[in-house]
């Protein structure tokens, strides 16, 4: 079958991983998230629109400097070009799924990210820094 029909707000609540890509189309990708607390996704940029939705727990979006207290139910809608970043200021894990499009570079269509310890033990102010695409 051509597409992608699931439940996303349960595989997001029940992903343990930091990043899993569920699905790739030809212009968007689909991909579930979990933050354990204090870590983040790191500072970055794309050429490329984004959207969040937080399914449970509690954060920060951090786009172009400004911080916005982000919890379940939230979206976030990141413009191409805009330096972004989603931080887990609580303290449970902070489960999203992310829509990318057009759709990210192979590199994220391997298999699941497990933690990133390097990323966890900079903090949140010594973020990640990368540009994508």
């Amino acid at each position: 079958m051509k597409g992608y029909v699931q439940d996303i707000e349960g595989i997001a609540a029940r992903n343990l991983d930091f990043r899993q890509v569920l699905y790739t189309a030809q212009h968007c990708q689909v991909v579930v998230m979990s933050l354990n607390p204090k870590e983040e996704i790191g500072a970055e940029v794309h050429k490329l629109d984004q959207f969040f939705r937080v399914e449970q727990g509690s954060g920060e979006a951090v786009l172009d400097g400004v911080c916005t207290a982000i919890h379940a139910g939230y979206a976030v809608v990141v413009p191409a070009g805009a330096r972004h970043n989603i931080i887990n200021t609580g303290n449970e894990p902070l489960k999203l799924y992310t829509l990318l499009i057009p759709a990210q570079p192979s590199r994220w269509c391997r298999a699941p990210h497990a933690r990133r310890r390097k990323r966890r033990r900079r903090g949140r102010h010594r973020a990640l820094r990368r540009q994508d695409l």
